[in-house]
């Protein structure tokens, strides 16, 4: 597999990507209703890559693998279609081909990706979900599945840092969590003064640390800020300890230092990983990834990047 190649499908590969469909959805379990990909042909598949482009997945010059992109749903790309051969199938090629696609997303400045799949095929299921996919409804016998894409933006000043902190502000509700890492000094709590005078709640807001949490009340009638410092703790029963589920339903709960700690709050997070360069300038990077359901359907890169 090591000449496995990731490309744009073209219409001069209609025909075998039809091929591949083709023999990718006869090898799956009979459907009721039948898989409406087995009527793809040719013409079919040209009209497809025409109208919103795809995916081939070569191997020596061989097509193995294909999928089609839709761009019918505002802010996402779908993904159609999505088949390996079937003497290829669990060596990595449907992997390589999803990493592409959702890069090809980012390139697009889609906020998500979503697909249909069949509640009938298990497997296919559990490919979506171990890859951050989750069902987010259905539609006539499919369920749909979607993933959020992380925001990348680059902080140049603690200004900035509140700037953007504020700008999340607007996108969180009640019951979110989000969870915040970056060495110290890198810019969390400064992160987190921001978000909370977003939100407009009473200050200030100060790192936790000797208390471990601290709740901030809206002044606005708003969510509260549920403030946690999980730097001295040691294991998520700790972070249970601290009884937040009395409120974290109707605030919205940061922790510093949260990672691998704090994730059983929710099912649902924003991971906000802040990275110092090494030159020790105020520029910071940092990366906004969703998790969970909660944020499948949110325009986070779009808010996020899109004002930076």
């Amino acid at each position: 597999m090591t000449s496995l190649d990731i490309v744009e499908a073209k219409p001069e590969h209609a025909a075998d990507v039809a091929d591949v469909i083709h023999r990718s959805f006869a090898a799956r379990p009979a459907l009721e209703p039948p898989a409406t990909a087995l009527a793809e042909d040719a013409a079919s598949v040209a009209g497809a890559i025409g109208a919103a482009g795809g995916l081939v997945a070569l191997l020596d010059e061989s097509v193995v693998g294909a999928l089609l992109f839709d761009e019918s749903r505002p802010g996402l790309l779908g993904l159609r279609r999505v088949s390996v051969d079937p003497g290829r199938q669990g060596h990595g090629v449907a992997s390589a081909m999803v990493g592409m696609a959702e890069e090809t997303a980012r390139m697009r400045g889609a906020d998500g990706v979503w697909l249909w799949v069949r509640e009938e095929l298990p497997e296919t299921v559990r490919f979506w979900l171990r890859r951050g996919y989750f069902r987010t409804g259905t539609e006539g016998v499919h369920n749909v599945v979607q993933k959020a894409l992380p925001a990348r933006v680059s902080v140049p000043s603690p200004e900035a840092m509140q700037d953007l902190a504020g700008r999340i502000a607007s996108l969180v509700q009640p019951g979110d969590l989000l969870i915040l890492t970056g060495e110290l000094g890198a810019g969390k709590t400064t992160f987190t003064q921001g978000l909370g005078e977003a939100l407009g709640v009473r200050g200030p807001v100060t790192s936790p640390t000797f208390v471990l949490s601290r709740i901030h009340p809206s002044l606005v009638g708003g969510p509260d800020l549920i403030h946690v410092d999980a730097y001295r703790l040691g294991s998520a029963a700790e972070v249970d300890d601290l009884d937040l589920d009395a409120t974290a339903e109707t605030g919205v709960t940061v922790v510093e230092w949260g990672a691998g700690v704090a994730e059983q709050l929710s099912d649902s997070q924003l991971k906000v990983a802040i990275t110092a360069p090494a030159d020790g300038s105020d520029t910071r990077s940092v990366v906004v990834e969703p998790h969970g359901p909660r944020w499948a359907g949110v325009p986070l890169r779009s808010s996020l990047e899109g004002a930076s």
